[in-house]
């Protein structure tokens, strides 16, 4: 839908009572309603009094320049639309205008075509402004670290984990890298009695295997050449809370032993020392990668992953939680302001379009990293595809139909959505966007809606401006 398929309000200023008069009878017989007024301040009046969607005024002006009306517009109406233009036209004064506020700028004399478009421009700008995301009043209670369940399969996620949270078992959580397998174990930490004693966290593939049994278990002075202290280990540590073990998989052959002893006699023994030191720790363990392949390839205990998996919880990937997406993405935005200083609005809905048709390999993890990028990069208010275009990626064909059938969108608007992309792909080239599409110029026409009645007219002119037959529709016209 074009912005003369609506009747928007409009208010012509120009000192000119022929330009008003000119303007006022055009822009009317284009489907709009507007009025004119040939003084500044007739106009302040007119728009106290009522509402305009754009305001046009003249720049140089008796009484009162068009930058100065615009700038007192502004002071009672924060965000009317203003459209300046003058006989004075000059880059500088462009510039100087559109940092002063104006929606757009265009410089007499001009063919009434011009202005249309420059309006038209103006109102597609201000409904992608309208379009943004912002999900602030809608984040509920809980949705804190990341954690966002408005999907079904995150609800049942989130409350066997609130009642994991209530018991002592071992936990194993289970998902692809990125699904924010700790962000659950700290909400299972902080669902039961031990909320308030310590969460540690440990990641066992960044440990060098040579360490892992001093960090996990302690080590006494001396035990080995850089022992020169005592140090009680992470078990010891976490006594009375929660010691989160991730990337699970990755801890040596010759530990495992150790830490399921530890896990059945609540005792731990450090390196080098006599005497057993009990513990009282609750474990949540987390892989990424398949616990059952491990034990088949003999890289992992059976009967450790059997004392591990008492409670099983798996994390679902982010592309099939699409009810998540927006209160997640609000999430990561204001996350990513806090963090950066900045004050960035939302995202529009193109942006967002595309956050939902992408597969997400990397989860929840790679969303707030895109988001954060994104945010730090971008130079405008809102985040526009343009701040994603450096970090991505096009879809396998595969997934985008996958994504566009999860999205439930209906094959007219998938039809027009390709034609556009289409068409911005041959950068508006009519005739050779027909070609790729298969079908003749007047279909094409139609289909971007730009032949409704007169179609026989524009299909005639195509004609007589063919150079040879090689340029001319295949079909229809």
């Amino acid at each position: 839908m074009t912005v003369t398929d609506v009747k928007r309000r409009l208010l012509v200023v120009d000192d000119d009572a022929s330009v008003v008069d000119y303007l006022v009878e055009m822009l009317n017989d284009h489907g709009f309603i507007t009025h004119g007024v040939v003084a500044p301040h007739d106009a302040l009046a007119r728009i106290e009094g009522a509402d305009y969607d754009l305001v046009i005024a003249d720049v140089e002006m008796p009484g009162m320049r068009g930058l100065d009306l615009m700038a007192e517009i502004h002071t009672r109406k924060q965000d009317q639309l203003v459209l300046l233009i003058t006989a004075f036209g000059s880059i500088d004064l462009a510039v100087q205008a559109v940092r002063a506020g104006a929606c757009d700028f265009v410089t007499k004399p001009f063919p009434i075509e011009a202005l249309l478009l420059a309006i038209e421009r103006a109102f597609r700008e201000r409904q992608m402004h309208r379009e943004i995301v912002q999900l602030r009043s809608v984040v509920s209670q809980g949705e804190t670290h990341g954690l966002v369940a408005r999907s079904p399969a995150m609800r049942r996620v989130l409350e066997v984990a609130r009642r994991a949270g209530l018991t002592d078992s071992t936990v194993l959580l289970t998902g692809e890298s990125g699904v924010g397998k700790g962000a659950i174990a700290r909400f299972i930490h902080d669902q039961g009695p031990r909320a308030k004693r310590p969460f540690i966290q440990v990641n066992c593939a960044a440990l060098p295997a040579t360490l892992v049994e001093s960090e996990l278990f302690g080590v006494r002075k001396g035990a080995y050449t850089d022992a020169r202290s005592d140090r009680p280990g992470l078990f010891v540590e976490a006594s009375g809370g929660t010691l989160f073990l991730d990337e699970i998989a990755e801890m040596p052959m010759e530990t495992q032993p150790k830490l399921l002893q530890v896990l059945e006699t609540g005792k731990v023994r450090a390196i080098g020392g006599n005497n057993e030191a009990t513990v009282n720790v609750r474990v949540i363990a987390a892989t990424n990668c398949p616990l059952e392949e491990a034990m088949h390839g003999r890289h992992f205990r059976p009967d450790l992953y059997h004392r591990l998996n008492v409670i099983a919880l798996e994390i679902p990937p982010l592309r099939q939680r699409s009810e998540d997406f927006e209160p997640l993405i609000d999430f990561f935005l204001q996350r990513a302001n806090n963090k950066l200083d900045r004050s960035v609005l939302g995202i529009t809905a193109e942006a967002k379009r595309w956050l939902l048709s992408y597969t997400w390999p990397g989860n929840v993890r790679e969303l707030a990293n895109r988001i954060e990028r994104a945010v730090a990069l971008t130079d405008h208010d809102s985040l526009l595809l343009e701040d994603f275009s450096l970090t991505a990626r096009p879809l396998p064909s595969d997934d985008i139909l996958g994504a566009i059938a999860l999205q439930e969108l209906s094959l007219a608007h998938v039809e027009r959505a390709y034609v556009q992309q289409v068409l911005t792909h041959v950068r508006g080239n009519k005739a050779r966007a027909a070609r790729i599409l298969d079908i003749d110029r007047k279909t094409l026409y139609r289909k971007l809606g730009l032949l409704e009645e007169g179609e026989e007219s524009v299909c005639a002119e195509e004609k007589s401006t063919a150079p040879d037959s090689a340029s001319k529709p295949k079909r229809g016209c």
